[in-house]
């Protein structure tokens, strides 16, 4: 196996925006792409992340491959990483250890010891959504820091052809609603609540995609997925919060 990626920010973001919920992940790597889906130690929350083939300079996957290693470490490996740089990965099968080199004005070669994982093998939840709102994934970032301002969980609501986020705390509120959002899906309205800690954490997806998919209904889990089109796909499918604030 032999994987050449010429735009390093993919992997490099993609890794430390989803360290901060999963500690050990079980890649497989297939013809086609890169996938990795993990849920969070708490079960709260689950991602998906894909790097898909054309994305890659060099893409030669002999065979399927899986292999499992700790976020905490690859990410320290990536953080080395410049944006001229070259990411290079291999699998030496014989040492049970991931090379990772990162190819710029001199080559760093890294060698990444695999885990084991006991955890059974996560599967994406069949979801049903009555719409889908796309927006500036900016924007969304820009709002759920907003929220934090006032309480600890926002509630997301489409209305009347609107998207709105609102938050309430024990002295405090906050709104936002949204101009520049369009609906690719709407046969009804929803209104539910989310944890802000972990929503801070998945809207830092903006840094791979300029735009966000959100989905979710009443009560139910939220999905926000942000993609590249033949490159990436990173979703996150989070529980609603049902407690009261």
């Amino acid at each position: 196996m032999r994987l050449v990626l010429t735009e390093s920010r993919l992997l490099k973001d993609g890794i430390g925006i989803i360290s901060e919920l999963v500690n050990e992940v079980r890649f497989k790597i297939d013809k086609n792409k890169i996938e990795m889906i993990a849920m969070d130690p708490a079960n709260v929350s689950l991602v998906v992340f894909r790097l898909l083939s054309p994305a890659f300079a060099e893409y030669d996957v002999p065979n399927n491959e899986e292999l499992a290693v700790s976020l905490d470490n690859l990410k320290q490996v990536l953080r080395r990483a410049k944006p001229s740089d070259t990411i290079i990965l291999e699998l030496d099968k014989d040492k049970n250890r991931l090379k990772v080199q990162l190819a710029g004005e001199h080559t760093r070669i890294f060698n990444l010891a695999l885990i084991d994982i006991d955890e059974q093998e996560q599967k994406i939840p069949e979801l049903n959504f009555p719409l889908q709102i796309k927006m500036a994934s900016y924007i969304l970032d820009e709002a759920i820091e907003d929220m934090g301002v006032v309480a600890e969980s926002v509630a997301l609501k489409a209305d009347s052809g609107k998207f709105i986020i609102t938050s309430e705390g024990n002295i405090s509120s906050a709104k936002v609603e949204f101009a520049n959002v369009s609906f690719p899906k709407k046969v009804g309205d929803a209104c539910a609540k989310y944890s802000l800690e972990y929503l801070k954490k998945m809207v830092k997806g903006s840094k791979l995609s300029d735009d966000v998919l959100i989905q979710f209904n009443d009560d139910y889990p939220l999905n926000l997925e942000y993609s590249l089109v033949d490159k990436m796909q990173l979703i996150f499918i989070l529980a609603p919060r049902v407690s009261n604030d």
